[in-house]
Order: structure tokens, then C-alpha cells, then sequence
């Protein structure tokens, strides 16, 4: 793999496809959430920060309005709050949308799924081990995925392989940035203060990867299941074994 090991402090990681099968994230997580979302708005709605969430997405749905795009209406009447929510809610899901209002409200409803047990995180089996390995070693290690940081801290504590949040140092989500754009990664690199160069990506998505290389991180395309790299200007990762062993 073409990168300079001896560099690297800091491992930064993509959960899906990466970490965690795809199949949890779209066969599992947002199923969950969208069975449960209208009844969760209905339920905690004077919540302040659910509140706070259903506003966040009735800005969103307005500045969506002003573009091609056709989401359901939104309905002005208070009482209508609730419906307007979740219809945009559903909308946002089935466009795979990476709305951060979206994201947080999920985040709360995949809570209550782990709290009773319903729910239990998926990760890679060469996945807790090489964690454990790269803090050994002294690196740090980092999430930066478009779920929300609560989302990404669930999906570890309550992990099929245990706790795994002692192995993990710091999380970033859409509130960061986008993560094909390369500020995000620059504005990572702050928050852990160390050089970009000295900070290794790895994701599956290569618009991502190439996003972070702009920013100087040092990448590596992971690729599961006997998947292959498609015009891809980055080194392929295929075990977590094989990455600073």
C-alpha cells in the first residue's frame, strides 16, 4: 500500500462499507428509523431539541423548494407540524439524502433501539482488533461518517463485538462538513491538531478520498467482498490486518 506509514498519528475512518457492512446501514438502521419516525415526532415532539430538529427541517425544506427539487409540502398550520416533519422526513430517506437534521433525529430513535437491545451494531471481525492495534501504537483513531455523532458513538458502545468506544478518540459528522468537499477535512485535521499528512482516510467512496487528498491526508480505498477499484487514484485496503500491522 502506497503511504508513508511512519507519519501516520492519526487513522480516520468511514463507517459504511468500511467499518460496518452496508447491508446494516440500509437493511437494518434507516428501516428502524423510518417504522418508527412519525410516532417518534408524535411522542417527543415538545422535546426541545426534537423541536429544534423538526425546525431545522422545515428550513431545510424551504431552501429544497427554492430548487428542481419537489418534496411534499409543507403544511403551515401548527397542529400540522408532526405530518409536514414526517412526510419530508421520508422523502429526505428515500432520496438518501445526507440531511444533518435528518440524521439527528435518527440518532435518537436508533438510541432507544440499542437501549432495549432491538438494535445491536455491526462492525467488520478485522475491525476491533487493528482499533486496539493502532492505539497500542499510539496513533489516534477517528470516525468522520454522514450519520450523526450520537449515531456513530451508538453503533460502537453497543457494538456485536462489545464497548468499542475506549479504542476511538474523536467523531465527525455532517455538522463538520461535507465529506466530498476538502474543507471538511481541513477543519478535521484542526480539531485534531496534527498536520493533514500526518492523518490517514480510509473510506470506500472515492469522491470522499479524493476530497481528502485535496485537503494533504494520506488515503486508502476500502474495498470489501472481493469489490474492485474503478478508476481509482488511491492504494486498496481490503483487511484491516494489512493496515499498520
Amino acid at each position: 500500500m502506497a503511504f508513508d506509514s511512519a507519519a501516520i498519528r492519526a487513522v480516520l475512518l468511514d463507517i459504511e462499507g468500511t467499518t460496518t457492512p452496508v447491508d446494516f446501514v440500509y437493511g437494518t438502521l434507516f428501516p428502524y428509523a423510518r417504522t418508527r419516525m412519525r410516532d417518534f415526532l408524535e411522542q417527543h415532539a415538545a422535546q426541545p431539541e426534537v423541536a429544534s430538529g423538526m425546525e431545522a427541517l422545515r428550513r431545510e425544506h424551504a431552501t429544497e423548494s427554492q430548487r428542481d427539487a419537489t418534496p411534499p409540502p409543507w403544511l403551515d398550520a401548527p397542529e400540522r407540524r408532526v405530518d409536514s416533519a414526517f412526510a419530508y422526513a421520508l422523502w429526505l430517506m428515500e432520496q438518501d439524502r445526507k440531511s444533518t437534521p435528518l440524521k439527528s433525529l435518527q440518532g435518537r430513535i436508533w438510541q432507544a433501539g440499542y437501549a432495549s437491545g432491538e438494535l445491536r451494531g455491526q462492525v467488520y471481525p478485522d475491525v476491533p482488533p487493528a482499533l486496539a492495534r493502532w492505539k497500542q501504537q499510539g496513533r489516534r483513531v477517528a470516525i468522520f461518517s454522514s450519520g450523526s455523532v450520537q449515531a456513530q458513538q451508538l453503533l460502537f458502545r453497543h457494538s456485536d463485538a462489545g464497548d468499542l468506544t475506549p479504542l476511538i478518540d474523536a467523531y465527525f459528522d455532517t455538522t463538520t462538513g461535507p465529506k466530498q468537499h476538502p474543507e471538511s477535512y481541513h477543519r478535521i485535521a484542526a480539531a485534531l491538531a496534527l498536520p493533514p499528512a500526518s492523518i490517514l482516510f480510509v473510506s470506500d467512496v472515492t469522491a470522499e478520498l479524493d476530497a481528502a487528498r485535496a485537503a494533504g491526508l494520506q488515503t486508502l480505498q476500502c474495498l470489501r467482498g472481493g469489490a474492485t477499484a474503478t478508476r481509482s487514484a488511491h492504494a486498496v485496503l481490503q483487511d484491516f490486518g494489512d493496515l499498520l500491522p
